[in-house]
């Protein structure tokens, strides 16, 4: 394996996008060739001025109305050309630092998708929101209930793919729900899945933070559908 898909869908990040590009770029991602596919679901406060002045570097797509953070995936996922696909958000509640631990359990044959997991180890991570925290906790016991999974964190960010295992996976969630229906349908695949820790520097609504409670019932919603249809 010689190349590394970073995907970064991007939405409002004007205040974050250009020091987390500055972390991915010095980032190691295990000594892989990097490629970074950036696409922006219709920013509005001057993000995608600063794409504009990154196309001669990276690969930039945009969509012409806001469809959320699945969507943006789905375009991306279109654009891979690397041996692994790993999803990177564009603010700066995750450390591109942490990816060698996740990659590495690819490249070392234990597995086929591995995600990087903010609940393995607590140190040096900022104290996660409680309503976040214990529902991204039931949102992963769920998970292990209906596909007899052993994972500690499934709404992670850091999710890494090889590249081959994914390729025919059809992405259908269009917001935050894109966690559980990739989940949902990598185990469904049996893939070998495996985690590994992470930091983690959440932020508050005040902050930045876009999800809300109302994503969590679709979050439920979606791993009851997609355990019992594609």
């Amino acid at each position: 394996m010689n190349k590394v898909s970073i995907l970064i869908p991007v939405y409002n990040e004007i205040n974050t996008l250009e020091k987390l590009l500055q972390k991915v770029e010095e980032a190691s991602f295990c000594g892989l060739e990097k490629e970074i596919i950036l696409v922006d679901d219709c920013s509005t406060d001057g993000t995608k001025d600063i794409l504009k002045n990154l196309e001669n570097k990276y690969t930039v797509m945009y969509h012409e109305v806001n469809q959320g953070k699945g969507a943006a995936l789905r375009t991306a996922f279109s654009a891979v050309n690397g041996d692994i696909a790993v999803i990177q958000d564009a603010d700066l509640e995750y450390d591109p630092n942490d990816y060698e631990g996740v990659i590495k359990l690819i490249l070392d044959g234990e597995a086929d998708v591995a995600y990087g997991s903010r609940f393995l180890d607590l140190t040096g991570s900022k104290t996660v929101v409680k309503v976040n925290f214990f529902a991204n906790k039931m949102l992963t016991v769920m998970t292990n209930i209906l596909f007899g999974a052993k994972l500690t964190d499934m709404e992670t960010c850091y999710k890494a793919f090889k590249t081959e295992f994914i390729k025919d996976i059809k992405i259908k969630s269009d917001r935050f729900d894109f966690e559980p229906e990739i989940t949902a349908k990598v185990l469904k695949k049996k893939a070998r899945l495996k985690e590994a820790p992470i930091t983690y520097q959440g932020r508050t609504f005040e902050e930045g933070k876009k999800i809300t409670w109302k994503d969590g019932i679709h979050a439920v919603l979606a791993l009851i559908k997609f355990r019992f249809t594609d």
